[in-house]
């Protein structure tokens, strides 16, 4: 299959491990390894990778440098939570022309008085990932996975590999079947 990221050519993610975070390969490995995908699930096949430009990796500046719409790229922000002393976590995936419902939806979502954004280091540290690349795909196993269904609409999107030096494309009705993935209407608003 071919890809493109915008301007960028972009190739099948796995021929180029060394532009994703070691969580993200190690799940798009997992991934390959799993036979009889069905129709409308996230393949491997599916994803593709360009390298960029790493000054270049947060939404705007990536947008418009490589021609990508804003409506076409989707941010994974990490909320969290606290309930009977224990801290709850949550990736969610919005347009990057939009922001998460973090203390209406994600909040009740969640089961918390509060939430916020995660702290970038307490991100960084439990993702593996590097802060503006990360990405729903290789997140911690107990971790929810709120979509927006806009994100999840859109014919393909662009989303982070892990790492600042590359992007991801993939179509966003995949995003909706990473394990605990829900589609949430109005998550991003």
């Amino acid at each position: 299959m071919t890809f493109t990221i915008g301007t960028q050519a972009a190739m099948p993610a796995l021929d180029r491990p060394d532009l994703l975070a070691a969580p993200v390969a190690a799940a798009l490995a997992e991934l390959a390894g799993r036979p009889g995908q069905d129709a409308g699930r996230l393949r491997v096949e599916d994803i593709g990778v360009a390298e960029i430009d790493p000054a270049l990796a947060d939404t705007a500046a990536f947008c418009e440098r490589y021609g990508v719409s804003p409506d076409e790229s989707a941010n994974c922000v990490v909320v969290a939570g606290r309930r009977d002393g224990q801290t709850r976590l949550a990736a969610c995936m919005i347009l990057a022309t939009t922001r998460a419902d973090v203390n209406g939806l994600v909040r009740r979502e969640l089961d918390v008085r509060k939430a916020s954004f995660a702290p970038m280091e307490t991100a960084v540290a439990l993702t593996g990932m590097e802060y503006g690349g990360i990405t729903p795909i290789g997140l911690p196993a107990d971790w929810p996975i709120f979509v927006d269904e806009a994100a999840a609409s859109t014919a393909r999107v662009v989303i982070g590999s892990g790492v600042r030096r590359s992007k991801l494309t993939l179509p966003g009705a995949a995003l909706a079947s990473l394990p605990g993935a829900t589609v949430l209407e109005g998550l991003g608003r």
